[in-house]
C-alpha cells in the first residue's frame, strides 16, 4: 500500500505528459490543424506574431511542462505551467472564435476535432490534482506555509 501512496502522482503526469507530449508534433511540424488554431487565437487577440510562432511558442512552453513534471523536485513546477497553459486553451476554446470543436480545411476538405478541448481539460484537471499534492512546494515560492 505504501507503493502505491508514493507513486500514485505518477498517473496524473503521464497522463499529462501524454497528452501535452502528444501534441508536441503537430505543434513544431507545422500541421494544418494547428496553424488554423493559431492562426484564429492570434487574430482574435490581435497579435500578428502569434498567428504565425503561437504554435512554436506554446509547444515549447509544453515541452518545459513536460520535461519539469517528470523530474520530481520540479514536479510542482510543471504542474503550475501545465495549469497556466491549459487554461488559456480552455479559454480561447470556449471564449473566441476557435470554438470547442476546431474546424479548418485541410487539403480542400473541412475537417474537425473536438478532442483538443477535452484534452486540455483532462490536463489541467491532472495538473491540479498535482499541484493539490505539491502544495507546500508551491506555498514555499511565496513565502508561505501550509497551515
Amino acid at each position: 500500500m505504501d507503493f502505491i501512496k508514493k507513486h500514485i502522482e505518477w498517473i496524473p503526469v503521464i497522463a499529462i505528459v501524454v497528452i501535452l507530449g502528444g501534441s508536441l508534433p503537430f505543434k513544431f511540424g507545422g500541421s494544418a490543424e494547428t496553424a488554423h488554431i493559431f492562426d484564429v487565437v492570434g487574430q482574435f487577440l490581435g497579435l500578428e506574431f502569434f498567428r504565425t510562432t503561437g504554435g512554436y511558442i506554446i509547444g515549447a512552453v509544453e515541452l518545459v511542462a513536460c520535461i519539469l513534471l517528470l523530474l520530481p523536485k520540479a514536479r510542482a513546477f510543471g504542474a503550475l505551467l501545465t495549469a497556466g497553459t491549459m487554461a488559456g486553451a480552455i479559454i480561447f476554446h470556449l471564449f473566441s472564435p476557435l470554438g470547442v470543436t476546431v474546424k479548418w480545411m485541410e487539403n480542400g476538405e473541412m475537417q474537425e476535432d473536438g478532442s483538443l478541448f477535452y484534452m486540455a481539460c483532462v490536463a489541467f484537471i491532472c495538473s491540479l490534482i498535482i499541484m493539490w499534492r505539491r502544495k507546500d512546494q508551491l506555498l514555499a515560492l511565496i513565502g508561505q506555509k501550509n497551515t
